[in-house]
């Protein structure tokens, strides 16, 4: 089957499926149709001749190699499902089952999955007597997350601990005993967990000249796909893999780079040219996906990056309605607005699946979450579990129902099971007796053979506390979170992450002054989150923006674009962690297509300290020169239109640099060279940005080009 790449493609893309022989690195931009590009890539080096086995393609999914090479074998023929595809840990599993030996890694290892690994270092805890439950150590699946992030990161235990995690710090010299251990244990018994598979792959490359020139003979050209999100040893493997023909190609988008906390190394798609410095570099710049005003904000919001490719998203859709930036009263205000404009949208053409709300943290949709429940809007959440059906919040609010209704067998259930030697079977003659005696909780301090626990006189006196102040919500969750407290640093390692979610339902409780209407608004049977249990189109979408990655949606809200959520408090200033928010914003704006909508409170009550307040991100102050936002005010920009629901406040639709004019932007031009184009952005006063259908994207010069408006 013969393919018309100069039909099918546009220009840049041409380019990087022609590239011949040598490295290239592929920049390419959100919604800029790299996988596209990469399906054509195989098909072109088949039909050139090159031998579709000596073809390696790495991925991060089996499901994305799968699927590439399904394309390419429709597009050209079967030989294309001869390529070697898969992920940098099968490719490592099947070298090292052949080479192995030759850095003593026995062929018939076993792999440990996650659950593996937890278990080994459960019984190395064990073993080493940590496991005693005044101890507190670390639980084996924070061990585990915190020995393979040093590991991927090249990072010192000591170090990373410090900078991420300073509350384990005294448990320090127990982990590095626990973790000595585990290895011994997976050296003893011939184990690799996915972590090992990767470094002893690197190792056997860097170490075993002869292995790595039977590599080199095998793939005579390797493709990397998402390269932004490698770690240090998936590169170096990619260095090695290339040899010394250097026929590497590696697509990727350093303004999507946003997975560090998974070991993923920024500075890799940056380094790309320093390591094979004859790289050629090719930019997909053009846009299939959203509007040029959301791709203007966009290119605003990344343009301000301290360390980038330089690249502006464009797209021939050039009309649309600008971003909208929401300064809400605060939070539950917050919620009301995004609330309104999504049954506003509802309304119209859009179907609940066309809509998504983006926020950086599982936690800052809480408050959301209540809204859309009590107005009967479905939706899904990716990316952590929902407000409600967190475990640490169910505690909470049990206490806060069976102070309104005593006779809720579940929650005394849930609320027994909290305290120190009480098992169901206790918890469950307890709940009998509370319910024969009629006194409620009064009858917790003369439970036979419990009534006496400390816990139990604890929980009496929390409930004659509560009892006092009837009346205040906020109050009676506050009193419930402070006898929590020691539970909740015991229960779980990340206890400071969980605490902040309780100050969130603090300032949830705030708007209430009866604690039944607070419950009746926090259910604790929430909607289901699986998606597999709705029909088509009938959720929204709830997801974190790390989870939204690679998806697209008509309309996004990107919700808590504030200052100390986005970006989050604990990132340095100068930091590259500051960087990588900055390109998460990016990554959450580029998921929309046709609306994209900026929230933030303006004020928010934080426990201790009372109402606080809240200013806009740093990242949309590129937006609008630093302006205040505040969606009681005029727009600036479009008017909102006589439908709207509620009052917005406009961005400009300029791109980093350019100013939208009313005279030239989105008009046809012709051009004696290069033919009719559409002029996608003002540059300056004197020069303009215009896309050819024969040239592509060309910057020229108002005062020389020899254009004519058409229209």
């Amino acid at each position: 089957m013969s393919i018309n790449y100069e039909k099918e493609l546009n220009p840049a893309q041409l380019e990087a499926v022609m590239h011949g022989n040598g490295p290239a690195l592929i920049v390419a931009g959100a919604g800029s149709g790299k996988t596209r590009t990469l399906v054509y890539r195989v098909a072109r080096l088949v039909e050139s001749g090159v031998e579709p086995s000596s073809i390696l393609l790495l991925t991060f999914t089996r499901r994305a190699a799968e699927e590439m090479l399904s394309r390419a074998a429709a597009l050209l023929d079967s030989r294309c499902a001869s390529v070697e595809g898969g992920t940098f840990h099968s490719m490592a599993n099947k070298v090292l089952r052949m080479y192995g030996p030759e850095i003593d890694i026995p062929p018939d290892f076993t792999i440990l999955d996650r659950a593996d690994s937890e278990d080994i270092l459960s019984w190395a805890r064990k073993d080493l007597g940590l496991n005693r439950r005044e101890l507190r150590f670390p639980r084996k699946s924070t061990l585990m997350s915190v020995f393979s992030q040093a590991v991927n990161r090249r990072e010192d235990l000591e170090a990373l601990v410090e900078r991420q995690s300073p509350h384990l710090k005294r448990f320090l010299g127990d982990m590095k005993r626990v973790r000595t251990l585990y290895e011994e244990h997976k050296k003893k018994n011939a184990l690799l967990d996915y972590d090992d598979l990767l470094e002893y792959f690197l190792e056997l490359l860097r170490r075993i000249e002869w292995v790595r020139l039977a590599l080199n003979t095998r793939y005579s050209h390797v493709l990397v796909d998402e390269f932004q999100d490698t770690n240090p040893s998936q590169s170096e493997a990619v260095t090695y893999l290339a040899g010394k023909d250097q026929n590497v190609v590696v697509v990727g988008d350093d303004s999507q780079s946003i997975y560090s906390f998974r070991g993923a190394r920024f500075k890799n798609i940056i380094d790309f040219p320093v390591r094979f410095p004859h790289a050629r570099i090719i930019k997909l710049e053009q846009n299939y996906r959203s509007t040029q005003p959301i791709l203007n904000a966009a290119n605003r919001i990344i343009s301000e990056a301290k360390e980038k490719y330089t690249k502006c998203l464009y797209t021939v859709r050039t009309e649309g309605s600008p971003p909208v930036i929401w300064s809400a009263e605060n939070e539950h205000h917050q919620s009301v607005l995004v609330a309104n404009e999504i049954e506003h949208l509802l309304e119209g053409d859009y179907r609940p699946d066309d809509i998504a709300v983006l926020f950086r943290g599982s936690h800052h949709s809480f408050d959301l979450e209540v809204e859309l429940a009590n107005r009967g809007l479905s939706f899904v959440k990716y990316g952590g579990i929902k407000f409600l059906e967190a475990a640490h919040i169910k505690d909470v609010v049990s206490h806060l129902r069976l102070l309104a209704n005593s006779s809720d067998f579940f929650s005394w259930q849930r609320v027994l099971l909290l305290l120190d030697g009480v098992g169901l079977k206790r918890a469950t003659q307890a709940i009998q007796f509370v319910k024969e005696s009629n006194a409620g909780y009064r009858a917790l301090a003369t439970i036979p053979k419990m009534g006496s626990l400390p816990g139990a006189k604890a929980l009496a006196q929390l409930f004659e506390d509560l009892s006092r102040i009837r009346g205040n919500p906020r109050q009676q969750v506050e009193r419930v979170c402070a006898y929590y407290n020691p539970i909740l640093i015991e229960k779980y390692d990340d206890h400071p992450k969980r605490a902040r979610h309780l100050e969130e339902l603090m300032s949830l409780a705030e708007r209430f002054t009866r604690l039944t209407d607070f419950l009746a608004e926090v259910t604790l049977e929430p909607p289901q989150s699986d998606a597999h249990l709705h029909g088509p189109g009938d959720t929204l979408t709830l997801s974190t923006i790390h989870s939204a990655k690679g998806l697209e949606w008509k309309a996004v809200f990107v919700i808590w674009v504030a200052e100390q959520w986005f970006p989050h408090s604990l990132v340095g200033e100068d930091s590259e962690e500051m960087e990588e928010e900055r390109r998460l914003l990016y990554v959450a704006a580029t998921r929309a297509e046709e609306r994209l909508y900026f929230s933030y409170p303006r004020i928010w009550y934080k426990h201790g300290e009372g109402l606080i307040d809240v200013h806009a991100s740093r990242f949309l102050s590129s937006l609008e020169s630093g302006a205040p936002y505040n969606c009681s005010k005029r727009a600036v920009g479009p008017a909102p239109t006589r439908t709207d629901p509620v009052p917005r406040h406009t961005v400009p639709s300029s791109g980093s640099g350019m100013r939208a004019t009313n005279s030239l932007t989105g008009k046809r031009i012709r051009h004696r060279t290069f033919g009719v184009g559409i002029v996608i952005a003002e540059q300056g006063e004197d020069k303009i940005m215009a896309h050819f259908d024969q040239k592509g994207l060309v910057t020229l010069k108002l005062a020389y080009a020899p254009i004519e408006i058409l229209d």
